[in-house]
C-alpha cells in the first residue's frame, strides 16, 4: 500500500496592518498603565521621606499630594517610564508568521 502526501504550504493570512490611529490608541493607554502603576509606589516613597510635617496636617493635603504624585507618574511614563508601557505594546502587536515555501 502506496500513501502518498501532497505538498502543501501554509502561509499566514495578511491581516490589516494597524492604522496609525490605532497605534496611538495603543500608545497612550500603555503610558496610561504604566502611569497607574508608578502612582502608588511614588506615593509611597513620598509619604516615606516626607515625614510628619505640620502641612500634612492641613485639610485636603493629602488630596494636593496624590494629584501631584499622580502629574509626576504621568510625566515619568510619557518620557519612557520604566518600561512596563513598551512591555504592554509588544504583546498588543500582532504575531510575526514566517510562511513556508
Amino acid at each position: 500500500m502506496n500513501i502518498t502526501l501532497a505538498s502543501t504550504s501554509i502561509r499566514p493570512t495578511t491581516a490589516n496592518p494597524p492604522s496609525a490611529k490605532a497605534i496611538g490608541k495603543n500608545e497612550k493607554a500603555a503610558r496610561d498603565f504604566e502611569a497607574m502603576l508608578l502612582t502608588p509606589v511614588l506615593d509611597s516613597l513620598q509619604k516615606t521621606f516626607a515625614g510628619d510635617s505640620e502641612d500634612a496636617k492641613t485639610p485636603g493635603a493629602s488630596d494636593y499630594r496624590l494629584m501631584a504624585t499622580q502629574a509626576l507618574a504621568q510625566s515619568i511614563a510619557a518620557r519612557g517610564g520604566i518600561g512596563i508601557a513598551q512591555l504592554v505594546l509588544r504583546h498588543l502587536q500582532p504575531p510575526k508568521v514566517s510562511g513556508g515555501s
